[in-house]
């Protein structure tokens, strides 16, 4: 499950028409909207138990998440923003398919798509790493004590 693409492997990106590629990336629009909202989910997340940690090392390893998440936002924001630019040109393209050499627009398709592939992946271990840490502090004996009527 290593590869995240959105579609089907070969030349589909040399051989899909205009249209088709308008639609992919309005996919991919969506889908990177969604990771931005989640990230912000996460940074809260982490916000919020990040009062809980006892141990320094368990602090360390939250502001490690914490910076990476700030850095994986800001790969989201550049993506969301190449990929605006890339549907103008694709609207473009349908309405003059002459307007961009066709090899060299398709390759940049392609390593548009490939970034977000990346940035993916990055997202999902930093998704990963979130919940691993809340579910240590969530489990640990000084949260749970915070919480006991005794």
């Amino acid at each position: 499950m290593s590869d995240f693409r959105n579609r089907p492997n070969g030349t589909y990106i040399f051989d899909a028409n205009w249209e088709k590629l308008y639609i992919l990336t309005k996919h991919w629009k969506s889908d990177l909207l969604f990771y931005k909202d989640d990230l912000k989910f996460l940074d809260h997340l982490m916000g919020k138990y990040f009062i809980w940690i006892s141990k320094k090392e368990d602090s360390n390893a939250v502001q490690s998440i914490g910076k990476s998440i700030v850095k994986t936002n800001k790969v989201c924001s550049d993506l969301l923003k190449r990929v605006e630019k890339h549907l103008t040109h694709l609207a473009n393209l349908l309405e003059d398919p002459f307007k961009y050499d066709s090899h060299q627009f398709r390759t940049e398709h392609q390593q548009l798509e490939d970034d977000i592939t990346n940035f993916v992946k990055t997202f999902r271990d930093n998704r990963k790493d979130v919940f691993e840490v809340t579910s240590l502090v969530v489990e640990s004996d000084d949260f749970i004590r915070q919480f006991v009527v005794v």
